[in-house]
């Protein structure tokens, strides 16, 4: 199964793309989609959008996981960070793509195996799962993070979805 893994964000949205073969998980690309602050907002989540349409066409994966709002210093940087979700989710149900989402205690949860880590944990340690040269750029590290996330418990996500 081939997951894009997806880290919102306004500014910078990180992506992340696995295999997961059996019980191995297999890196094959990340990086990030850097939006220009001076553009309308508008403008910039177009940007994301586009971006991560790409990324869907040149890699075709199986699934999508974004990462859910779990905290914003304000009222407007959390309506940016959604508006930002909003377009990657539709780039990726535009591909006809499944989505899933997950809060930011199962990404680290999952990688860590506590909802507590902290950022470079979570970056270590997907540096040792995914057999990675370096750590990963910030946010397509976190964007790994969710892909690993989804790999550890699409099973169940699949339960739910088909009782619920």
């Amino acid at each position: 199964m081939k997951i894009l893994g997806i880290d919102p964000g306004s500014r910078i949205t990180g992506y992340g793309i696995i295999v997961k073969e059996g019980n191995r998980l297999i890196h094959v690309d990340n990086g990030a989609i850097f939006t220009d602050a001076a553009k309308d907002f508008p403008l910039r989540l177009q940007r994301i959008y586009r971006g991560l349409t790409e990324i869907i066409e040149r890699y075709q994966p199986e699934v999508v996981a974004v990462e859910n709002i779990f905290f914003a210093k304000n009222v407007q940087s959390a309506l940016k960070l959604g508006q930002a979700r909003g377009a990657a989710i539709l780039a990726a149900v535009n591909a006809g793509l499944p989505v899933y989402e997950y809060s930011a205690l199962q990404v680290k949860q999952a990688v860590v195996g506590h909802g507590k880590a902290a950022k470079v944990q979570v970056q270590q340690m997907l540096k040792v799962f995914l057999n990675l040269p370096e750590v990963a750029q910030e946010d397509a590290s976190d964007a790994l993070a969710v892909a690993v996330c989804h790999a550890h418990s699409h099973r169940m996500n699949d339960l739910r979805r088909h009782t619920g």
